[in-house]
C-alpha cells in the first residue's frame, strides 16, 4: 500500500457517460481507507460526480441514482426541437439543483475544476468559479445529445472532447498523491446484462417506449443494431481513448484506476449498483498493484 503519511489526494475523474458512476465507488473506497481528497478535477460525468462530492452531497446523489430505472432516464430528458442537440439538459440539471442545492465553486470545501471545451476556439476551459451546476452543465454538454451551453460570453461543450482525463488541472496541488480514474481503459469484452424491462400501457407509454427504442436502443447478447447515435458515441470514444492515452503518457499520476470502456453503454444509468461496486473493486486493485510495485522497488 501507499506509505502511511501519503494521505492527501488530488483526484482526477474522467468522462464516459454512465461509466462515470464508477467514480462514486472510487470516492467511497478512498474515504473509507483514510485518504483525504483535497482537490478534484473532472470532465463530463467526472465533473458531475466530483462537483457533487466537493459540495459534500455525494451520499444524496448516490441514493438517488441507485433508485433510477430505465424509464426514469427518459423522463429526465427534455427534447430540444430544432436545436443543436437532441436534449436541452435543463430538466436533469434542475432535478440535481433541487436535490443537491446549488452553490458557488469558490465556496466549496474542496478545490474543484470542471473542464469544458470552447466551441468557437476549440480550447480547453477550466471552470473554477461561479455556480456549480452551471459549470457541470457546460462540462456534460455531449455533442448531438445535449445542446451547447452558453456560459457568459462563451459557448461550451463537453470537456471530454479535448481532455477526458484532466490531470494537468491538479499538477500544482500541494497534495501527497495524484489519483486518476480513467473510464477509457481497454475493453474486457464483458457480457452485457439482460435488457431492463419497459412497462407497457396506454398510447402515451407506447409512444415513450418507441422513443426509447429509437434513441436508447436496448442491448442484447445476440445482436446489436448500430444506429447513428451508436456510431457517434463510438466515434467519440475512439477519440477520447487516444487523448486519454496521450494525457497519461505526458502526466502519469501516482495511482491509476482503470475502468474498462465496455462495462456499459453511455446512457445505462440504471446500472448504478454494479458500476459503483466496480469502482470500489478497481480502486482496491489499483492500490494493491501500486503496493506490489513499491515493494519490488524497496519502497514503503
Amino acid at each position: 500500500m501507499v506509505a502511511e503519511h501519503s494521505k492527501t489526494v488530488s483526484l482526477v475523474l474522467g468522462g464516459g457517460g454512465a461509466r462515470g458512476l464508477a467514480h462514486i465507488g472510487v470516492i467511497q473506497w478512498l474515504t473509507e481507507n483514510g485518504y483525504n481528497i483535497r482537490s478534484i478535477a473532472g470532465s463530463s460525468m467526472g465533473a458531475l460526480v466530483g462537483g457533487i462530492y466537493a459540495a459534500s452531497k455525494l451520499h444524496v446523489y448516490s441514493e438517488w441514482v441507485l433508485a433510477i430505472e430505465r424509464m426514469d432516464v427518459v423522463r429526465l430528458l427534455d427534447p430540444a426541437f430544432n436545436r443543436a442537440g437532441l436534449f436541452k439538459g435543463e430538466r436533469i440539471i434542475g432535478v440535481l439543483r433541487n436535490l443537491i442545492g446549488d452553490c458557488v465553486i469558490e465556496d466549496l470545501p474542496i478545490s474543484f475544476t470542471a473542464v469544458a471545451t470552447n466551441l468557437r476556439s476549440g480550447e480547453e476551459v477550466w471552470l473554477r468559479e461561479g455556480k456549480l451546476f452551471d459549470a457541470i452543465r457546460a462540462s456534460i454538454a455531449t455533442p448531438l445529445i445535449f445542446t451547447p451551453y452558453q456560459y457568459g460570453a462563451r459557448t461550451l461543450l463537453d470537456g471530454a472532447l479535448v481532455n477526458p482525463l484532466p490531470i494537468a488541472a491538479v499538477l500544482d496541488d500541494a497534495t501527497d498523491l495524484t489519483i486518476a480514474v480513467n473510464l477509457s481503459a481497454p475493453a474486457e469484452m464483458r457480457p452485457p446484462p439482460p435488457s431492463a424491462p419497459v412497462v407497457t400501457g396506454g398510447a402515451n407509454r407506447q409512444r415513450i417506449r418507441a422513443f426509447i427504442e429509437r434513441v436508447l436502443p436496448a442491448r442484447t447478447p445476440s445482436i446489436r443494431i448500430r444506429g447513428p447515435i451508436d456510431i457517434a458515441f463510438d466515434s467519440m470514444q475512439v477519440m477520447q481513448d487516444k487523448i486519454a492515452r496521450l494525457t497519461i503518457a505526458a502526466n502519469m499520476p501516482d495511482v491509476m484506476v482503470e475502468i474498462p470502456r465496455d462495462v456499459c453503454r453511455f446512457h445505462e444509468f440504471w446500472r448504478a449498483k454494479e458500476l459503483i461496486a466496480l469502482g470500489r473493486e478497481r480502486t482496491a486493485r489499483a492500490f494493491a498493484s501500486d503496493g506490489r510495485k513499491r515493494l519490488a522497488r524497496g519502497l514503503t
